[in-house]
């Protein structure tokens, strides 16, 4: 069963190295600004990388979301193993097929000082992480965010953007596990479907509260 942690990925940028010091002109955190300015729902695909500190083989998998802000967004692994997460605003639900078993918890403990935040939040990011510019690296202009609170799951987060649009995300946790998360096709302004932010228990299945 995968860990509870909707927020790794990995996508081979070469497009975006190759664009060059243009798109990332802007800072990054102007950038950051710009695109949650901008981003009150989106969707698109998610590839995603977890690197652990002692040297294991990088875990990869990738899938498909849709958010839309405050709060409710859908998160679906479909490689190597279906995983699903879905938030209504009010409650975050996780769903492990293979296992049947489903945990449920209010979704003001899932957000907080996460990365889960950056893309679904309400979008007051500094009232959550302490916002620092982070240069040019790979043609994208990188934001550092530090967590404010200290029982977040991560110790530092950086965000990668092109644009004003987000291309990467990279976490590293207290354990010195890295998670990488690129978003190669994210769309924003779209008009998802309210289904899609609800979540019903499968008939049978384990249902865990938090």
């Amino acid at each position: 069963m995968m860990q509870l942690s909707p927020w790794r990925s990995v996508f081979a940028a070469l497009a975006l190295v190759c664009a060059g010091a243009a798109q990332a002109a802007d800072a990054g955190i102007v950038q950051l600004e710009r695109f949650v300015a901008r981003a009150g729902s989106a969707a698109g695909h998610f590839e995603q990388t977890v690197m652990s500190q002692s040297g294991r083989r990088p875990q990869v998998s990738s899938g498909r979301f849709v958010f839309d802000r405050p709060g409710r967004f859908r998160w679906e692994y479909v490689k190597p193993y279906p995983q699903l997460l879905v938030s209504d605003g009010d409650k975050l639900w996780s769903w492990d097929p293979d296992l049947n078993q489903v945990t449920v918890q209010p979704i003001g403990d899932a957000l907080g000082s996460t990365p889960a935040a950056i893309l679904a939040g309400d979008g007051a990011l500094e009232r959550n992480f302490t916002l620092i510019d982070g240069g040019e690296r790979d043609g994208l202009a990188w934001v550092t965010a530090e967590p404010r609170e200290r029982e977040s799951p991560f110790e530092i987060v950086r965000i990668g953007l092109a644009d004003g649009m987000l291309q990467r995300m990279e976490m590293r946790d207290h354990f010195g596990q890295t998670t990488v998360i690129d978003f190669p096709d994210l769309a924003t302004g779209v008009d998802p479907d309210p289904d899609l932010f609800r979540f019903v228990p499968p008939d049978g299945a384990d249902v865990l509260s938090h």
